[in-house]
């Protein structure tokens, strides 16, 4: 989306289309410009307020399905999650969406509601918070297993985002010297895909980015709120796992990060993966997709799109990294042995 297209506009216009007779005070951009899409507070004359969500990433339809998904677990989410993610706003019993297009610009926006935030865990956690948030993800993921009959279909999956990758390739040559080993990776993961029996996986939502700014926790550590729902989808559970072991770290959260995959191994993650298995339990084959995981992780969200969602130098930091180390590394750096071992598995 480009900086210089005044969104403002666009926005009271999607307002207006929505409820003219709720009159707007002000809109403010509380953007933190790591991704196109955008993030506006707009305020009414009686002081409530909403937040508006401006994307022209991906295609429309997915924008769509994905939103319907969302709203429709915040919904109907039980206790202790009732009020876990942000609800978006409805009209006429439909979510309701807006979207601009002229000669210039093609956006859409949704309106959603405030969540309460709480705590924001540590930079870097300690051994009994590691625990509580394996226990307290598998919960989660339990919770949506079980909801995932009453969720509306979703078309977006990880095979057709690889071949999606693959075609740019053969069509652009867009990656110059890289694409030989960005094809390599691509049919790597549909082989080993395959090779897990990927596709007998169940689907569940899952958020991908679980950075500790995404998320709020009690003081038991407990989740208590969730937002940023930029990389939604509904796969399989162990696409959240790489997110928690950057949580997990010996390193803590830094400002200055690189998307390495040694994590997956440390002690801290494993015992973070030995409470989560305790409550809702692993199979093999989902242990060792952990790693085909991290490589789609890899391959979609930093090589395919990093542009999208982060600034432009720090894509092609995070672009040279995968390239020059990352993927040459994963096959033999990752260690499926020592999680299943430490599982019993």
């Amino acid at each position: 989306m480009a900086n210089t297209v005044n969104l403002i506009p666009i926005i009271e216009k999607g307002w207006e289309s929505y409820n003219p007779l709720r009159r707007i005070k002000k809109i403010e951009d509380l953007s933190v410009n790591v991704s196109t899409n955008k993030v506006f507070k707009i305020t009414f004359v009686d002081r409530s307020f909403v937040f508006a969500k401006v994307s022209s990433f991906g295609e429309y339809e997915i924008f769509k399905e994905d939103h319907q998904i969302i709203n429709v677990l915040a919904n109907n989410l039980e206790r202790p999650y009732d009020h876990f993610l942000a609800s978006s706003l409805m009209k006429e019993n439909q979510l309701f969406i807006y979207r601009h297009e002229d000669e210039f610009i093609d956006v859409w926006m949704i309106f959603y509601r405030a969540v309460r935030v709480k705590n924001k865990l540590p930079k870097r956690l300690e051994n009994e918070q590691i625990r509580a948030i394996g226990r307290e993800l598998a919960k989660f993921h339990k919770i949506c297993d079980e909801m995932t009959p009453v969720l509306p279909f979703s078309s977006k999956t990880l095979v057709k985002d690889i071949y999606k990758l693959l075609r740019s390739i053969d069509k652009s040559k867009r990656f110059g010297e890289y694409n030989d080993l960005i094809r390599e990776h691509c049919n790597l993961f549909l082989d080993n895909a395959e090779r897990y029996d990927y596709i007998s996986f169940k689907k569940i939502p899952v958020f991908v980015d679980w950075n500790i700014g995404n998320f709020s926790v009690r003081d038991n550590s407990s989740f208590f709120s969730r937002w940023d729902y930029d990389w939604f989808r509904m796969s399989s559970r162990i696409l959240d796992f790489y997110s928690f072991s950057r949580v997990c770290s010996d390193i803590g959260d830094k400002t200055d990060f690189s998307y390495t995959f040694s994590q997956l191994n440390e002690p801290r993650f494993i015992e973070f993966l030995k409470e989560y298995h305790s409550v809702f339990p692993l199979t093999r084959n989902e242990v060792f997709f952990i790693k085909e995981a991290y490589r789609f992780f890899i391959l979609n969200y930093v090589i395919s799109n990093g542009q999208y969602f982060f600034t432009e130098n720090y894509a092609l930091k995070l672009q040279r990294e995968a390239y020059k180390m990352h993927l040459p590394n994963l096959d033999k750096g990752f260690n499926a042995e020592l999680i299943l071992e430490a599982l019993g598995i």
